[in-house]
């Protein structure tokens, strides 16, 4: 069926051969025959016809559409092909007539499908027919019920928001559509200010500002919305009439506090571009005034600034451009008037026309005033910072009248309690702006103000009363400054002090006679000023109080001690030193013993070495040694060597660990300067056993052997040698090694080198065993594997005992070094000879320093050297298990096994034990 011509021709058009079914189309043609309504059957044969002509299968969409005019499926799938069938076309082809021509005959029927709807509003849009658009947009919503409303209304807003879409047709449309859905008012704000339509955009957005229920779909804050209508209002001023600017700008100063800065300049602004200049720097002003952070205050003064230098930019341009044509208006209609005005006016100065320097003072004013306004905002966020006060008065340095406002609105301002630095400064800057301009009256009528103020701390009110004095010492009035340091000191009487208990606030008045700072001033000021008497008796009342210092009993005695009053002085220390405890009272005491000692010398010899023993008995050990030192010096100077040497021996015995060494060293040049050197012999021993450090034991002993070597005594000398060995490591310490290296090449002989020798090594394995150093000792760590299990592991592996044997000799302590070590550390110096071996223990020779024959490492040589036995007391518990050892060998040699034990059986008797 071909589809009828649009043309006003009412002549028959010939249909096309091809439009006519073939065979290939009749068994779907006599289906169809037999069943024209079956929606199935013409749907195969449309399927089957895919890749025909458009004109083709156009026909058969119009059969069956003639046969199924309700079919949601065939009028989708009819106007998809033909909107694919257009696109190629302009918009001015015949085919978008048709195409609209079957969206209106498919609407007679699918006027309650959204998805036709839109397909038609969609194509309309495309083809810019905006009234037929905007006409079938009212059918679609009038057609189709308000639950499908939403998915039309948003092509409808597309499509008054084309350009060339008249403004008023777009608020009606943006109108209704927020009858339907009020939530999108965002939307038409955006519209509104799109079309610069300031006027109902300001009372758009000022109405969702009021309306405390809206929620912004857009995820903007009330806080966004304000500042948006703040510059709506500031930028279109005279666009926008009926709000109240002032009152809404103002009050989101006083709701958003972040945003101060920003909002005041907003409101300046606006009154500029509606011309209030004037109103304008009120505004600017009164922000400058009331803002409380210096990034507000950078805002608004930046603003100002700008907005003044606009001003005379603009003025000097007008200036310029009106100075040529101002004589070409006098024959205007205004003629008379403009005459009339000057002649009234023309003495007064604001009406200057050309007032460009009024306005370049105003912008020089400001920038003059910029340090003081901004010190003004740091005053208004904390009005108790007194060094913002202070740098406020510097500000006005050159004009005393502003420096002694701003001082009386800081005294009257900064509170005590809450003042950040030390409020008390303020008064006394105050008094000494007077003094600078010598008005001492007024400076004294401060001072006495200033004694008054309830300070936090009575440091604060002693320096204000030192200040006073001071300034009266400056200006020569000694008595006055006597006179103000008696009162600052005098005790509070009974009563005020009831009457303040009472009150429950105690002020630092009260406490101020109990100042050290004060009494200090005081006390110097008698020494300078007044007589001895008086000045005793400040000395004496500051110690009745109980708050003296070490340093003042030292400055009291030192007074004394000027004017002859020695035993007078001494009773100061001996007050002091009963005051005060270690480690304050070391200076008293040091002081004390050597004036006492210097004064008397051996007349009062018993009461120094009292004084002596008392100062000792009290001190502890980090701080005696001084004291010993004087004491051992009075003994010398004055008393007897023997009692010397019994101080230095006390000394080495009370001094800290630190201290010892060097404390033995003194004691050591004492005895040898007093006694001869043969009695250093004794210290050196008792120092060596005293229990010092390791490394001091062995620097003694250095020192010991060298003494003997002076004195000739090779044995005894390399007896020390000895000693001193286990306490050097090989590897660590080659400067005794080396020592006793040379010691033996200048006076050993083969024996005694090889006896050094045999002890070096002995010392390095008793060294190796700790596992302080050691590489393998690292790598046992690591592994963490200790003894026991290291022997088993072997001893799984399959090694021999003789190579297990060999391991624990490099890897356990011998027990007989161990032994000999202990017990010369137990014997001290026995013998000077050499220590040997015993014959079946075989030494592996370490070719240092000296190579030695073969035949001298015989197994068969013996030596033969005296020994003495120890008593088995000394040893203790050792001695014990020592005789235990040797009965288990005794019973094992008994039953005849004389095999030596094997490394894992030694192991675990030495653990056993």
């Amino acid at each position: 069926m071909a589809e009828p011509s649009p043309s006003t021709s009412k002549e028959a058009v010939p249909i096309s051969a091809e439009l006519y079914p073939s065979e290939d189309d009749l068994p779907y043609e006599e289906e169809i025959l037999r069943n024209p309504f079956n929606l199935m059957l013409w749907w195969r044969y449309l399927v089957a016809r895919a890749d025909a002509p458009f004109d083709k299968r156009r026909v058969i969409y119009e059969r069956a559409l003639k046969a199924l005019p309700g079919s949601y499926k065939l009028w989708q799938a009819y106007l998809r092909e033909r909107l694919d069938r257009v696109r190629s076309f302009p918009i001015s082809h015949d085919l978008y007539g048709h195409l609209n021509n079957t969206f209106e005959r498919a609407l007679i029927t699918m006027h309650k499908m959204p998805r036709i709807w839109i397909m038609y509003l969609t194509s309309l849009t495309e083809q810019r027919l905006i009234t037929r658009a905007r006409r079938t947009f009212d059918r679609a919503l009038c057609a189709l019920p308000v639950t499908q409303h939403d998915r039309i209304w948003s092509p409808y807003l597309t499509l008054v928001s084309l350009p060339g879409v008249p403004v008023e047709t777009s608020l009606r449309v943006y109108r209704r559509y927020l009858l339907f859905d009020p939530s999108h008012i965002e939307d038409f704000i955006d519209f509104l200010l799109r079309s610069q339509l300031w006027q109902e955009a300001s009372e758009r957005l000022a109405s969702v500002l009021n309306d405390d229920s809206f929620h912004s779909i857009k995820g903007k804050n009330r806080h966004q919305l304000w500042l948006e209508l703040c510059d709506l209002l500031t930028r279109h001023a005279t666009e926008v009439s009926g709000l109240k600017v002032d009152a809404i700008i103002r009050g989101g100063i006083r709701k958003y506090t972040d945003e101060i800065g920003r909002l005041w300049t907003s409101l300046a602004d606006y009154y500029v571009r509606r011309g209030l200049y004037e109103k304008a720097r009120d505004v600017f002003e009164e922000g400058l005034a009331s803002v409380v952070t210096v990034r507000d205050f950078s805002v608004i003064f930046d603003s100002y600034a700008q907005f003044e230098q606009s001003a005379l930019a603009a003025k000097i341009e007008t200036t310029e451009n009106g100075s040529d044509g101002s004589d070409g208006d006098e024959g205007g209609d205004n003629n008379g008037i403009d005459k009339l005005s000057k002649k009234f006016l023309e003495d007064f100065w604001l009406n200057d026309y050309d007032d460009a320097d009024l306005r370049l003072a105003r912008l020089e004013s400001l920038f003059d005033r910029r340090p003081e306004l901004l010190n003004s905002v740091l005053l208004r966020q904390n009005p108790h910072n007194v060094e913002q006060w202070h740098r406020r008065v510097k500000l006005f340095e050159g004009n005393p009248t502003k420096q002694i406002l701003t001082f009386t609105e800081a005294v009257r301002t900064v509170d005590p309690m809450k003042a950040v630095g030390k409020p008390h400064t303020l008064w006394v800057s105050f008094a000494r702006l007077y003094e600078n301009h010598n008005d001492l009256v007024n400076a004294r009528v401060i001072f006495d103000k200033a004694v008054q103020v309830n300070y936090k701390t009575v440091d604060n009110l002693a320096s204000v009363w030192c200040e006073w004095a001071e300034m009266e010492l400056r200006h020569k009035n000694f008595q006055a400054a006597l006179e103000l340091m008696r009162r600052s000191t005098a005790e509070p009487s009974v009563e005020v002090k009831r009457r303040v208990a009472a009150d429950g606030n105690e002020p630092a008045q009260m406490r101020l006679h109990k100042s050290l700072r004060l009494w200090s001033f005081y006390v110097d000021l008698e020494e300078s000023l007044g007589t001895l008497e008086s000045t005793r008796t400040v000395y004496e009342r500051i110690l009745d109080l109980r708050i003296a210092t070490p340093q003042i009993i030292l400055n009291y005695a030192f007074l004394l001690e000027e004017h002859k009053y020695f035993e007078d002085a001494f009773k100061v220390y001996e007050r002091g030193v009963k005051i005060f405890k270690y480690p304050h009272v070391k200076d008293i005491w040091v002081t004390y013993l050597s004036k006492f000692v210097k004064r008397y010398g051996k007349t009062k010899l018993e009461r120094a070495r009292e004084l002596f023993e008392h100062a000792i008995e009290k001190a502890p050990a980090q701080d005696v040694k001084p004291l010993y030192l004087q004491y051992a010096k009075l003994e010398e100077d004055y008393g007897l060597a023997k009692r010397a040497m019994k101080v230095y021996d006390q000394a080495v015995k009370a001094v800290s660990d630190g201290e010892k060494l060097s404390m033995y060293e003194i004691y050591i040049a004492r005895a040898a300067e007093i006694f001869g050197i043969p009695k250093t012999r004794e210290i050196y021993e008792q120092a060596i056993e005293s229990g010092l450090p390791d490394n001091a034991v062995k620097t003694m002993c250095m020192k010991y052997a060298e003494l003997e070597r002076n004195l000739g005594e090779i044995d005894r000398a390399r007896a020390v040698f000895v000693f001193a060995s286990q306490f050097a490591d090989p590897r660590s310490d080659s400067d005794f090694w080396k020592k006793w290296n040379d010691f033996e090449v200048q006076h050993g002989n083969e024996d005694t080198f090889r006896e050094m020798l045999r002890v070096k090594r002995s010392v390095l394995a008793s060294f190796s065993q700790t596992h302080l150093i050691l590489p393998e000792y690292l790598m046992q760590k690591d592994q963490k594997l200790n003894l026991e299990e290291a022997v088993d592991t072997l001893k799984r592996a399959g090694v021999p005992e003789d190579e297990m044997a060999s391991l624990e000799r490099q890897l356990a302590p011998s027990s007989a070094n161990l032994s000999a070590k202990d017990g010369s550390r137990m014997m001290n110096f026995i013998s000077a000879g050499v220590e040997s071996q015993p014959n079946n223990e075989k030494v592996n020779a370490n070719n240092e320093d000296i190579e030695l024959p073969e035949e001298s490492d015989s197994d068969d040589e013996k030596i033969e050297i005296a020994q003495k036995d120890v008593p088995a007391t000394i040893f203790g518990e050792l001695a014990h298990k020592v005789t235990v050892d040797q009965k288990e060998v005794a019973g094992s040699e008994e039953s005849g096994v004389n095999a030596p034990l094997g490394a894992l059986e030694r192991i675990k008797r030495q653990r056993r034990q």
